[in-house]
């Protein structure tokens, strides 16, 4: 399965502490306020974690989010079900 969407979206998902947030000690997720800027959607390279994600840097500089393929999928997946969703509409 192949999917293909645009590098805002991917930085946008990024699944790191710092982006998405992380659990307090009740489960509760704090959401950090997240800026970004032209060079935040700008891809630099990326490395292969294992055998199982990949890690991308950015332009800005970030580069903590680890993006497993598991989560590359459902991602892909989501994308897909949007696109498919505006053209039944």
């Amino acid at each position: 399965m192949e999917s293909y969407f645009g590098l805002e979206l991917l930085r946008r998902a990024c699944p790191c502490a710092a982006c998405g947030g992380e659990p307090d000690v009740l489960g509760n997720v704090v959401r950090p306020d997240v800026t970004y800027s032209p060079e935040s959607f700008r891809l630099t390279s990326f490395d292969l974690v294992g055998g199982y994600a990949l890690q991308p840097r950015w332009q800005d500089g970030h580069r903590t989010g680890i993006y497993s393929f598991t989560y590359l999928r459902r991602l892909g997946q989501a994308v897909e079900g949007k696109a498919f969703d505006k053209q039944n509409s």
